[in-house]
């Protein structure tokens, strides 16, 4: 009774249950035609982990270390330039490229840290109360500009106030 549960039904099943017994090609002993799986030209599954962040591989390294919060345009110029690296293709980066790279890019305070630092200085401004602090905590700006009509970014959508009519021109 056992025997008979574990026999397939038919033939080209206990093919697909058990490829190791069958001598020939799989796909040529199965009685229906197995597609070919499509290939894509352009697509790379090679990525660039660099600061704990996958970098594009399609663009320059220069434009591919933006990608690290920390990291902008003046940065990327000087580290290409302390490794005397081109400013290639990342997927035409060789290993030994990356691992220089990758070494250069710790020396810089990016991503984790860096945020982790920032948002430290901002709860100390505004555990000391100090005129940034408190803009911090009310939600405006801090530096000085003007709130009569711009900072909506800051200060959210438009609330309007009830009972207030417009000047009669």
């Amino acid at each position: 009774m056992a025997q008979a549960l574990m026999t397939p039904v038919a033939p080209s099943l206990s093919l697909i249950c058990n490829p190791s017994r069958s001598s020939g090609s799989f796909s040529t002993l199965l009685p229906f035609p197995v597609p070919n799986p499509p290939k894509l030209p352009g697509l790379s599954i090679k990525c660039a982990r660099v600061g704990g962040v996958e970098i594009p591989n399609n663009k320059r390294v220069g434009f591919s270390l933006q990608y690290i919060h920390g990291i902008g345009r003046t940065s990327a110029r000087k580290i290409l330039c302390d490794l005397n690296m081109d400013n290639k293709i990342t997927k035409d980066l060789s290993e030994e490229e990356l691992i220089t790279l990758r070494d250069e890019v710790s020396k810089y305070m990016i991503e984790g840290d860096l945020r982790r630092f920032n948002a430290l200085a901002i709860r100390r401004l505004k555990e000391i109360q100090c005129y940034r602090g408190v803009r911090h905590i009310q939600g405006l700006p801090c530096r000085g500009q003007r709130t009569k009509n711009n900072c909506r970014t800051l200060k959210g959508k438009r609330v309007a106030i009830a009972g207030k009519k417009k000047a009669p021109r």
